[in-house]
């Protein structure tokens, strides 16, 4: 077996080196936007850029930091990104396509399939419940001053009416599930309707199955070729990682700092704690109770996929790694590791579920939405059927979270007032997503790893 990139007795592994990256660029962000706050103290009344600035972000003090923001971290980790992305849609469909088509059985398939559906709609539905009842317990909604939320409304309004503007060109109800049917897969995946392109994937791995013979073997055979060079060119791009992780946390803490996390603490704290229960308790019962696995070995194995998924903020970004991880760390079954990790990329999204039912109640908590035992059940069904289709990339969330609010009776606008962390937030709860993607491959891998020694 090939070496991953990082290996070697000499090297530093790759999530360490994401660590340094990421505790280095919140380093010396904090030391800007502190260093921003000393020269607007300085400038005084003097200063009419600094005077203008100081009712917003004390960076803008600092012309310099918006050029290093503008011009170099900014672009190097949209680099990052776009070379991951670039990638993402052929990794995805060959990946998909060699685990169905290695099934060999289509009632495996199915087997797997059912499986892998069942304990996401399972781990889902205990994210979204344990969400809303902590936030309708410790009520973060009602604890922040208005002044500073009238002023948070409007710092977000232009883009908060974008988002919402959004959710109208989303299909809804029988048009989004016809939409999961791309009656042109090539548009589909310039689009990047991931949904499309999975369906695709999964209709070519199940026509491989019942349609045994040489070319069928040897179209296999092409598309594990187009998996193994997508592995490898990711394998390089993953490099630069460490790199990226820093210019992104640099840009975030050298714009926002702490403040914002600050003025937001109760509704941050709230999803934050739901998020690491279901992820450090949730997941480890379920890991030993169905999985069969030591939840300390798993998350010892899993910690450069959650590295990287904190840092990046995207869950198909994260796909690689998380595959390389469930293979090489784990130990397990590529052809179901395969199958369930790049479907879980997309439909396994338990931090996303859980960040939109508990976003939905605290706004409607802020508004003074009194919402009834009915909606709040209505929001939990929706934010796990949203969770689903929600995209892998970072914010892909808030159109879902706008369009809920809008079923229920709050503002949709709302969103305004939580867009200043939701960066942050989206970093915690795509870790989530990838740890419980990884989390439920195991499982699924343990029923199938039985059967195979019958």
């Amino acid at each position: 077996m090939t070496e991953a990139p990082t290996a070697g007795k000499n090297k530093l592994p790759l999530h360490w080196k994401m660590a340094i990256g990421f505790i280095a660029g919140l380093a010396m962000g904090l030391l800007v936007y502190m260093t921003g706050i000393g020269q607007l103290t300085a400038a005084g009344a003097g200063s009419p850029a600094c005077v203008a600035g100081a009712a917003e972000l004390p960076w803008q003090c600092t012309p310099w930091v918006q050029l290093i923001t503008s011009y170099v971290t900014g672009p190097i980790g949209q680099l990052f990104l776009n070379l991951i992305f670039m990638l993402v849609v052929p990794l995805l469909f060959s990946a998909l396509v060699v685990g169905v088509s290695e099934m060999g059985d289509i009632r495996a398939f199915g087997r797997v399939g059912w499986r892998t559906l069942g304990y996401t709609v399972l781990m889902s539905s205990i994210a979204v419940v344990l969400g809303l009842l902590l936030v309708n317990w410790l009520q973060p909604g009602s604890g922040i001053d208005r002044e500073t939320a009238q002023h948070l409304l409007a710092e977000g309004a232009q883009r908060a009416s974008a988002i919402v503007a959004s959710t109208h060109e989303q299909p809804h109800g029988l048009d989004m599930l016809l939409s999961i049917v791309p009656d042109n897969v090539i548009k589909a995946a310039a689009d990047n309707t991931i949904l499309a392109v999975m369906f695709f994937a999964l209709m070519l791995g199940i026509g491989m199955v019942l349609t045994p013979g040489k070319a069928t073997d040897t179209l296999r055979e092409g598309i594990q070729g187009l998996f193994d060079v997508s592995m490898t060119l990711i394998g390089l791009v993953i490099r630069l990682a460490p790199y990226a992780v820093f210019c992104f946390m640099f840009d975030l803490a050298a714009k926002f700092g702490w403040d914002l996390l600050f003025k937001l603490a109760s509704y941050v704290g709230v999803v934050v704690l739901a998020l690491a229960l279901h992820l450090f308790v949730v997941y480890s019962i379920a890991l030993r109770a169905i999985g069969g696995y030591s939840p300390r070995a798993f998350f010892r194995g899993t910690q450069e996929a959650m590295v990287l998924a904190f840092s990046t903020a995207s869950s198909n970004a994260t796909l690689p790694t998380s595959l390389r991880v469930a293979e090489e760390k784990l130990g397990l079954p590529p052809r179901i590791s395969r199958f369930v990790l790049t479907v879980g990329a997309t439909a396994n999204q338990n931090g996303t579920a859980l960040f939109e039912g508990v976003t939905v109640i605290f706004l409607a908590q802020f508004f003074g939405v009194d919402l009834s035992l009915f909606q709040q059940v209505l929001v939990m069904l929706v934010c796990i059927l949203g969770g689903i289709g929600t995209a892998g990339v970072p914010s892909g969330s808030l159109p879902v979270v706008a369009m809920i609010c809008g079923m229920v009776g709050v503002p949709p606008q709302g969103i305004g007032l939580i867009l200043g962390v939701n960066h942050f937030l989206d970093m915690c709860r795509t870790t989530l997503n990838v740890t419980g993607d990884i989390a439920i491959a195991a499982m699924v891998s343990k029923g199938e790893a039985d059967r195979g020694h019958a």
